[in-house]
Parts: C-alpha cells; sequence; structure tokens
C-alpha cells in the first residue's frame, strides 16, 4: 500500500487536507491555486457549526464584544500576507511540523504534537459534538420528547451525533455546506428582523437599535468576556497562531501558484472575516429581543430561532447542513488527530519501522478511543458558565501562545537553542493553568483581569524565555533557511493598498458597533457617526495614495533582495 492510499483512508477530503503536509516529501497540491479559490477554501476551512452557535450566543448573553476574534483576524491575516507568506513560500519549509523539527529538533516537534492532540481531544472535538447536538435538542425538543432533562438528553443525542460522525464519509459536499450555511445565514437574518418588526423588516431593526442598544456595543468593559484592551494584547497572538500557523490554513497559502495570488487569496479573506458579526452575531441579538432572558443556556439562541422562525421544511433542511458540517469537521479532526499521531509519534518514537497497514490499524484504533474520550467530555460543556465560545478560547490557550512564539522566534532568530523551545512550552502550561484555575481552586486568589491579556503576558514570557536560553546556550551555528522559491515570488502589486483598506474596514466595523454607532443610547447613531465615517474614508484614500506610490515600491524592492541572497 503507497503512502498515498494510506493518508486516504478513510476520508479522502478532510484527511488529505492534514495528512499530506505530515507526510516527508508530499508535494504541495501542485502549487496552482488562485487567489479566489484560496480566498474560499480559506473560509471553508473556519466555517463550523460552533461558530454559529457559541457566537450567537455570547451576542444574546451580553453584547457584540466578542466580534473582536473574527474582525481582527484582518492584522493576522495582514501579517502573513505581508510577512509570513513570503518566508514560507520562498523559504526552507512547507509545513509547520517540518519547520519545528529542522528549527529546533525531534523532541521539540514531539511536544508541539502532544499539545495539538490534547487540544483536538479535550476541547475542540467535544466542542464540535456539542454544538451539534444542542441544535437537534433544540429542533426537536428532546427533552419533552423523551421525558428527561436537558443534560439527559444532551449525553443520548452526543452518543448518537457521535457514533454516526464516527461511521460518516465525505463525498464532497463541502462547497454545498458553505453556501447553504450563507444562504441559511442570510435568510434568517431577514426573517428575524421580519419577526421582530411584526411584519416589517425595518421595524425589527429599529428595535435591535434603539431598544437595549448597549448589545450592539463592541467596544467590552472589564466586565465582558473579551475587554476592548485584549485586541492589542493575547488576542493578536492567538488570532496570529490561527491564521499564521495553523496548519489547516497555511497550507491553502502555500498551494500558490505565485506569491502575489497567495496574497490575494489571504487578504480577500481578511474582508470575508469582517461579514461576521451580521451572519453570526446580529441573530443572537435578535433572538434576545424575542426571547429574553427566557433560554435555559445562552447556546441555545441560535437554534431557537432555526426551530421557531424558519418553516419546517426550512429547518429541516438547515438541521440537515448543520449535521452535515459536524460530521465533516469531526471526522476532519478525529483522521487529523489519528494521522499526527501515527506519523509523528507512533512511527518516529515507537516502531520506526511500521508498516502502512499497521499504520492504518493503529490509527483506526487511536481515532476510535478519541472519540469515545470525545463523548464524555462533550456534555460538560453545557455547564460552561460563559457559554461555548468562551470555554474553547480559554483551553486552547494552552498550545496556541506557545506554539506562536516557537514559530516567530523560530523564523526570525538564528540562535535560539532547542531547549528553549522546550521549556518554553512546559513553563507556558503550568503559569497558563495555575493563572486561569490553580490560583483559585488551590490559594483562594484570582488575578482580575481577562484570560486574554494572561495569554499576551505569557507571549511576551515565552519570547523572553527563549531569548534568554538563546544568550546563555546559542546555537553553535546560525540556523539558515535555505531559499528555494518553486514560484513566482513578485508580490501583488495592491497588497499595501489593500492592507489600507482592509484596516480601514476593521476600524469601521467598530465604529459601526459602538457608542457613535448602532450602540448609540438615544437614537439610531449619534452625530459623530457620520464625521467619523468621513474621516476615516479620507484617511483610507490618502493612506491608499502613499502607499500605492511609495510603501508598495519599497516592499516590493524588500522582498526582491531578500530573495536575491542565497540564504534567508
Amino acid at each position: 500500500m503507497s503512502d498515498q492510499e494510506l493518508i486516504e483512508w478513510p476520508i479522502p477530503l478532510s484527511l488529505v487536507s492534514y495528512s499530506w503536509l505530515l507526510s516527508p516529501g508530499t508535494p504541495i497540491a501542485g502549487r496552482g491555486l488562485t487567489g479566489g479559490f484560496i480566498a474560499g477554501s480559506l473560509v471553508l476551512t473556519n466555517l463550523s457549526a460552533e461558530q454559529l452557535v457559541g457566537l450567537n450566543g455570547q451576542a444574546y448573553n451580553t453584547n457584540m464584544s466578542n466580534m473582536a476574534w473574527k474582525v481582527t483576524a484582518g492584522i493576522s491575516v495582514i501579517t502573513l500576507a505581508l510577512v509570513l507568506l513570503p518566508r514560507y513560500i520562498g523559504g526552507a519549509f512547507t509545513t509547520l511540523p517540518e519547520f519545528v523539527n529542522s528549527r529546533f529538533d525531534e523532541g521539540t516537534r514531539m511536544m508541539v504534537t502532544l499539545q495539538f492532540m490534547l487540544g483536538y481531544t479535550f476541547v475542540t472535538i467535544p466542542s464540535v459534538l456539542y454544538s451539534g447536538a444542542i441544535a437537534v435538542l433544540q429542533l426537536f425538543d428532546v427533552p419533552a420528547l423523551l421525558g428527561m432533562s436537558l443534560e439527559q438528553s444532551m449525553w443520548i443525542v452526543i452518543w448518537v451525533v457521535g457514533i454516526i460522525g464516527a461511521a460518516y464519509a465525505i463525498f464532497g459536499g463541502l462547497k454545498a455546506v458553505a453556501i447553504s450555511y450563507t444562504l441559511n445565514g442570510v435568510g434568517l437574518l431577514l426573517i428575524g428582523f421580519h419577526s421582530l418588526g411584526d411584519g416589517n423588516m425595518l421595524a425589527g431593526m429599529n428595535t435591535i437599535a434603539t431598544e437595549e442598544p448597549e448589545k450592539l456595543n463592541a467596544l467590552g468593559s472589564s466586565e465582558d468576556s473579551v475587554p476592548f484592551g485584549t485586541i492589542f494584547t493575547g488576542m493578536i497572538f492567538a488570532n496570529l497562531f490561527y491564521w499564521g500557523t495553523n496548519q489547516y490554513v497555511i497550507q491553502r497559502t502555500l498551494g500558490a501558484k505565485s506569491l502575489a495570488e497567495g496574497q490575494k487569496g489571504t487578504l480577500f479573506t481578511g474582508f470575508l472575516k469582517i461579514l461576521v458579526p451580521f451572519m453570526m452575531m446580529v441573530p443572537g441579538i435578535i433572538a434576545y429581543h424575542l426571547y429574553g432572558d427566557g433560554l435555559e443556556t445562552m447556546d441555545l439562541a441560535y437554534p431557537a430561532l432555526i426551530s421557531e422562525l424558519l418553516p419546517p421544511i426550512l429547518s429541516g433542511f438547515f438541521l440537515a447542513v448543520l449535521l452535515g458540517a459536524v460530521f465533516s469537521s469531526f471526522n476532519s479532526l478525529l483522521n487529523s488527530a489519528a494521522t499526527m499521531f501515527v506519523y509523528d509519534l507512533y512511527k518516529v518514537k515507537i516502531k520506526k519501522d511500521a508498516s502502512d497497514r499497521e499504520m492504518i490499524r493503529v490509527s483506526k484504533w487511536f481515532g476510535t478511543l478519541l472519540a469515545l474520550v470525545s463523548f464524555f467530555i462533550a456534555p460538560l460543556l453545557l455547564r460552561a458558565p460563559d457559554g461555548l465560545w468562551n470555554i474553547i478560547r480559554e483551553f486552547t490557550g494552552f498550545f496556541n501562545i506557545p506554539v506562536i512564539a516557537i514559530i516567530l522566534v523560530g523564523i526570525f532568530s538564528k540562535y535560539i537553542p532547542p531547549i528553549g523551545a522546550k521549556i518554553t512550552i512546559v513553563v507556558h502550561v503550568v503559569l497558563y493553568y495555575m493563572l486561569i484555575w490553580g490560583f483559585p481552586m488551590f490559594f483562594g486568589f484570582s488575578f482580575d483581569i481577562s484570560f486574554i491579556h494572561i495569554q499576551g503576558i505569557l507571549f511576551v514570557l515565552a519570547v523572553l524565555i527563549m531569548m534568554i536560553s538563546g544568550f546563555i546556550r546559542p546555537l553553535d551555528a546560525p540556523h539558515q533557511f535555505t531559499h528555494d522559491p518553486k514560484v513566482d515570488m513578485v508580490p501583488w502589486k495592491f497588497a499595501v493598498p489593500v492592507t489600507m483598506l482592509l484596516m480601514g474596514a476593521m476600524v469601521f466595523c467598530y465604529i459601526l458597533f459602538s457608542p457613535i454607532g448602532l450602540s448609540y443610547a438615544d437614537g439610531i447613531v449619534s452625530g459623530w457617526f457620520w464625521p467619523a465615517t468621513i474621516a476615516l474614508m479620507l484617511l483610507i484614500l490618502l493612506l491608499w495614495i502613499i502607499s500605492y506610490r511609495s510603501w508598495n515600491g519599497k516592499y516590493s524592492t524588500l522582498l526582491q533582495k531578500m530573495h536575491k541572497e542565497k540564504k534567508l
């Protein structure tokens, strides 16, 4: 059995999307992807049921402050397009595991892989199951149907959905899921406004803008789960991990037919993220105005809208689409974890001469075990006091911060030794646990700051640890990245100007969902809204002209000079 046959078991699309990146020597998608295809692929990668359920639940329960996770992802997308992508395409590595192994050592690779697998087991996979189960519970009113409590019903539904998902095989369909999500999102938004306004959509829009307008405020206070200041601390690095180093994401850009096409696709993705507040959070505000505090848990907000507002045929269609996304995500994650286990742990540390058939058998057993563990963990998310979205963000902090710190330091330094990366991972995991849960549990006191700020502080600490290790025990010879691009490395001529537009779109989104915008207490918007918007437009126009005439040329010259050198 060939390596290609091995990595195609049992779900070609989901497994190949990750496992070929873990298999040495496998080509990168032919290096022929265009910007439009890359942007579409990145959006498909980011679509998930837990985002629809989780983000709408947060909007229902608090306000729009959680939109920061999506809107400010544009900063990370810009960093990927202008800084990281030229190094990824023109440098010596094509995958994250390969880079970690080549830049540091095999031991660091094992630790990073283990962090990913634990994250899948205890956070990502259970959250996918939970989000699908909560929708089924609401659409079919399972507690009343079975005469059980919400928690008892949750256990049953998760096991049913999980078992079906474990046996589910993807025969294409991801594009259909994305289109269906979009249609359902737009349709539900319009129907929600129509219902809220008693048959008048404009009246419904007026209701959410004038009645309790603080729900539309995205400038989170210290009492919110996402204080506004966190955008400039830990959130930057958490988002940069996802969009700049997460293999699911960067593999699409690595297949670009040129640097210019990769930058086009990456930057266009940033504009698509601006739509998230409207598609994945405003429905939660509508649910609040329709149901008040009547929902048993905040994560029922979006399923409740689907159940009560959409016609039965459409709600059934939506359920099929939702479960399809749950099954595909569930299988993709299971197989990715199993692939990492056999390629990065089993074959490297346990049995180096393992045959293809043996690796398939081991991956099946490991995937089965992982699925069973997730079945027991997923129902516990019902008890999450701050909802599905926040619990996911908190627990991913165990691995996203050390990984992004290791990657950035590895790229921009030459003398940092492997021991620095290893110490960073251990120290981060211990400190993060103690600061978030350990000190309150064992010593009775806590740090009264957001977990996102804590992630930002620990990022700085991680970098300091690696810098100190480089000072005490530097590498004998500087690490070199061999420059060997396979595609045209001329940057997109509009890369920097479009970056200015994207930054402007992010700022406008915050102006719109702020106390001078839709969150204005004495009307739809304040008198400052339009002057602020016009001033922003003029500033962006000025920056576009300057960047196109000056900055873009300097950026292109800098890249060309860098890639003419034999070594990066």
